[in-house]
């Protein structure tokens, strides 16, 4: 989604201060001030002194930036004007290397395709679901270590959304970790520390492909399942897909059911450690734990952007904005908009309207998965209260370097049992 910027370059806005650095300056796509958590007054600034912002001078190319929530909304609402394709990162990687997915696709492609895996997130299936991802949460839980500092993300995080995409899939499941590498490599900077290069990524991305090419031609041989490659397979918008496009779908259907839960489940732990007042209170009232989640989901704001490119000249925010320019919504700019939501620097367990953020997005493309995200960490919370007192958070997250997804790699903590 993004390309290597070295962390030191004079390009970083790490260190300085938001509120006197010229807005030509601002450069919010370079990853510097993601990784160090200083992000947050950057976008308050653009929020107040240039809503519309453009940035001429990146080392991703020129962009705007859309920081209110009123203005992304717009914008959502439009798919005729603010177009997803050809890629909803901020780079325009070499034609050879964009993989066709949905979610950069316009109406009809992008609806006939939805549309052909959303029974995977149906209710009735979610409902199938809940048991068995409760299961696996308190065979994970039970098994953390006591008395002993450990990575909450690699233990917790990483597993059980791994373990629930070798599930969408219906992967091999002793392999499952193979997803997680691919969801990282996909999105991972060149030259941050995964990958040294886009032929790299993609290399990597091909041997994803074979492996899953395999399993399509077994489901493709059988009767239709329950499952994503079953759907794909047998789906009459998806069947005759070219390989390249199905490799996308796998990257954004593997992305997707990953990294957004995976770090919404470190941050909400993060969160009630920085807000112990919060923490007391969901001790003292459980049912508050499905307010709680969406809370969680606006707080972290797993991934921070998502791209358009302007399909005609137009006007937003009282900017003028050329046919082909690239355009990105900052959905966690939108989750700090004090116009749209109230209080929204705190984070505040029981809020009302605690489901309107835009971390799932809006409009044809929202998340589809939504509902299982929140599902996964409902139950996650719902087995964590009767075991633990506490989740003590040790030292400071090690945050990923990236400007588009909100993540981490290591959150240590310790446990407290009741």
């Amino acid at each position: 989604m993004e390309t290597v910027v070295s962390k030191h370059t004079s390009r970083s806005l790490v260190g300085r201060d938001p509120w006197t650095i010229p807005l030509e300056e601002i450069d919010l796509a370079h990853p510097g001030i993601w990784q160090a958590n200083e992000y947050l007054p950057f976008l308050a600034r653009l929020r107040r002194d240039e809503p519309v912002h453009y940035c001429a001078n990146s080392a991703v190319g020129p962009y705007w930036s859309v920081t209110r929530y009123q203005d992304i909304m717009t914008m959502e609402a439009a798919p005729h004007i603010f177009s997803s394709e050809p890629t909803i990162g901020i780079v325009d990687v070499l034609p050879q290397y964009t993989l066709p997915m949905f979610i950069a696709m316009d109406p009809p492609k992008h609806d006939d395709q939805r549309k052909t895996v959303q029974g995977v997130v149906a209710p009735q299936n979610l409902k199938n679901l809940e048991g068995l991802i409760r299961q696996r949460v308190i065979t994970i839980l039970e098994s953390l270590p006591q008395g002993a500092t450990f990575n909450w993300v690699d233990l917790v995080s990483r597993e059980l959304t791994t373990q629930m995409l070798a599930t969408l899939f219906d992967f091999p499941f002793e392999e499952r970790h193979k997803l997680t590498y691919w969801s990282d490599v996909a999105t991972a900077i060149p030259g941050a520390g995964l990958v040294n290069s886009y032929e790299e990524s993609f290399e990597i991305l091909k041997e994803c492909l074979a492996y899953f090419m395999r399993l399509w031609q077994e489901r493709a041989a059988r009767e239709p399942g329950n499952d994503l490659i079953s759907m794909l397979a047998h789906g009459e918008a998806t069947r005759n897909m070219p390989p390249m496009e199905f490799l996308g779908n796998l990257v954004l259907l593997i992305v997707g059911g990953n990294d957004t839960t995976r770090n919404s489940i470190t941050g909400g732990v993060l969160a009630l450690n920085e807000n112990p007042q919060e923490y007391q209170k969901l001790r003292e009232n459980p049912a508050l734990i499905p307010s709680m989640v969406s809370e969680i989901v606006r707080w972290q704001t797993p991934l921070a952007y998502m791209r358009r490119t302007a399909k005609v000249d137009t006007e937003l925010g009282g900017k003028k904005i050329k046919a082909g320019d690239k355009l990105l919504m900052w959905y966690a700019s939108a989750n700090q908009d004090e116009e749209a939501i109230e209080r929204p620097g705190e984070f505040i367990i029981d809020r009302p309207r605690v489901r309107q953020h835009l971390s799932f997005g809006t409009g044809i493309h929202r998340c589809m998965g939504n509902r299982l995200a929140e599902m996964q960490l409902r139950v996650l919370w719902e087995e964590i209260l009767p075991r633990f007192e506490k989740i003590e958070v040790m030292g400071e997250p090690t945050r990923i370097y990236s400007s588009f997804v909100k993540g981490y790699t290591e959150l240590p903590v310790r446990i407290i049992p009741r």
